[in-house]
């Protein structure tokens, strides 16, 4: 009888704990509502971030961090094409301190970057996300759920990001 009893404590406590884990899953599946600013200085909610159902890709990058501007040059190279194919909105989400910030707009505009650009100066949405080392990429399907990331950078990843994407667009799923 104690074997049994003790056996159902157990097992009841880890449904319990496999239930609150799901939940806390799903809750970190969508971009958490911070304010952070857009690139001439206004307040932009990411509660925003919306792509009228379709693929989203969020990109945390900063100006200084060379892997993060090839990223970004890479996916800009066929950019417009992933676009007309997907209709995929790619927002790329500096990390530049308040005092670097400022030169966030030159550098997109000297790179000819036709992304929506946003400043995370005091990293709130970094953390909020967990992001570690930059570049960081996640994927985010038609309903603004996170199903995929990726962190660093080597040439051809940006394919992968596409394939995400493109796989998101058929309804596949993502592994």
């Amino acid at each position: 009888m104690k074997k049994t009893t003790l056996i159902l404590v157990f097992l009841s406590a880890f449904i319990i704990t496999v239930a609150q884990s799901e939940d806390a899953s799903a809750r970190r599946k969508t971009i958490p509502v911070i304010s952070i600013k857009d690139m001439n200085g206004n307040i932009f909610s990411t509660g925003d971030i919306s792509n009228d159902g379709k693929p989203i890709i969020l990109d945390f990058w900063a100006t200084w961090c060379k892997p993060c501007v090839r990223e970004l040059s890479a996916i800009a190279d066929n950019y417009d094409d992933w676009v007309k194919e997907t209709g995929v909105k790619l927002y790329a989400i500096s990390i530049d301190d308040a005092r670097s910030s400022s030169q966030v707009k030159p550098f997109v505009d000297g790179k000819g970057w036709s992304y929506s650009i946003l400043l995370d100066q005091n990293s709130d949405l970094k953390r909020a996300m967990g992001v570690g080392p930059i570049p960081m990429t996640f994927v985010l399907n038609g309903k603004g759920e996170i199903v995929w990331s990726h962190t660093t950078f080597a040439e051809g990843n940006e394919n992968d990001v596409i394939e995400v994407v493109r796989k998101i667009v058929k309804g596949e799923e993502i592994k």
